[in-house]
């Protein structure tokens, strides 16, 4: 299909895609909880020619279109449907409705795109080739998350690869940007509990001091990621809570010590969690306390295919003409995207949806956190150009 009329097509669908997205963003629901943002995508995909649509899990929605042409392959495309505990500061129009709810990383967004996508498709079925599978996940913000459930259901089978892709509010529109291979981080958390033997601060002699150890404990743990991982390793150990203590004058008996780790591999995963252990282990024993590890695995890194991700890159450089195609390193940060791309190859990438007032910006999960409107339009383009592009090339 040519690109003028996939632009076409998406400039007629796009100021009905604008106002999913701001019902949306004024019904803000959180994980585990999309009872009527999921109702919602299923009463609009149920309005498209041709899609089966089915609800793999309670709160998420998945729809099906075969194209009447012939056969291909079977494409996927994934958005997240869910919003965060944030209570909204923006003041636009549409604000959410819900106190202490908010769509505050674009998942209103993504989840509008991937209908206007649906309904583009479905209107030149008889034009299509292979099928076409639209999947709108549940929890992606709260681990252990939604697609890893989805995935159980079956969503995958007979799936040849999968799409994905964010809107980041701090990179500026009309950029795409690509990772291949490592593209996001698993994000695990721990926490480590250390046991010593409380005393009078006037007579430490007779304590064994758990803040103290702690502290040691803290400071050693730096050494994880200068010293154990390889300078061509990617990992971060960040200590985040520190408990120990409550009086002025007892020395304490425990500390609680907290934090994440992020790595885009398994095997550094695993080196990082086994000197986690050892080190607060030993150093506890080296004062006659204890340490006890325990250790939460988050989302698995997100791994772009590279023969996938090659294909997207250079079939976007195409299309995208007037747009800044770029590839770029990893992020550390976590996206549950991994639970499709561990089990079908993936590709997600990243839209830039930038909005400024007053020169100004706001990250992701920030109360005043918006994206431009504008944006939507190029991922309705990258979701509906690629995969035509992928059920005969890939």
């Amino acid at each position: 299909m040519q690109k003028k009329t996939i632009t076409t097509m998406v400039e007629e669908v796009f100021p009905q895609v604008v106002e999913w997205r701001r019902h949306l963003h004024q019904h803000p629901e959180l994980s585990f909880e999309e009872y009527e943002t999921s109702k919602f995508i299923e009463e609009q995909l149920n309005t498209f020619d041709g899609i089966e649509v089915s609800r793999p899990t309670k709160t998420s929605v998945m729809g099906r279109l075969k194209g009447l042409a012939g056969d291909g392959k079977t494409i996927a495309m994934r958005a997240d449907i869910d919003a965060l505990p944030i209570r909204e500061e923006t003041g636009i129009s549409f604000e959410s409705k819900v106190d202490g709810k908010m769509h505050a990383c674009g998942h209103d967004g993504h989840t509008s795109m991937l209908l206007g996508t649906a309904k583009v498709l479905s209107e030149i079925k008889k034009t299509l080739t292979g099928e076409f599978v639209f999947i709108f996940q549940h929890a992606e913000e709260l681990p252990p998350g939604g697609a890893q459930e989805m995935v159980a259901a079956g969503v995958l089978e007979g799936v040849d690869c999968i799409l994905g892709m964010h809107l980041w509010s701090t990179v500026p529109v009309g950029e795409i940007q690509v990772t291949k291979g490592p593209m996001s981080a698993a994000s695990d958390i721990f926490d480590i509990t250390v046991k010593g033997k409380s005393g009078h601060a006037s007579q430490p002699e007779g304590a064994i001091d758990a803040l103290a150890i702690g502290s040691q404990i803290v400071s050693n743990l730096q050494q994880i990621v200068s010293r154990v991982l390889s300078p061509l390793e990617s990992g971060v150990v960040s200590c985040t809570r520190f408990h120990s203590g409550d009086a002025y004058n007892v020395i304490p008996d425990q500390a609680l010590i907290g934090g994440s780790v992020r790595t885009l591999s398994n095997d550094v995963r695993e080196k990082i969690k086994d000197n986690l252990e050892k080190i607060s282990t030993n150093i506890a024993e080296a004062h006659g306390a204890t340490a006890e590890l325990s250790y939460q695995y988050g989302y698995d890194p997100v791994f772009n295919d590279i023969d996938l991700s090659t294909k997207v890159m250079q079939h976007l450089t195409e299309f995208f003409t007037d747009a800044k195609v770029e590839e770029i390193p990893p992020m550390m940060g976590g996206e549950d995207f991994s639970a499709f791309s561990n089990v079908v190859p993936g590709c997600y990438i990243g839209v830039g949806a930038m909005k400024k007032k007053d020169d100004v910006f706001y990250p992701h999960h920030h109360p005043r956190f918006e994206i431009n409107e504008k944006a939507l339009k190029i991922g309705i383009s990258y979701f509906v150009s690629t995969a035509l592009f992928l059920t005969s090339q890939y």
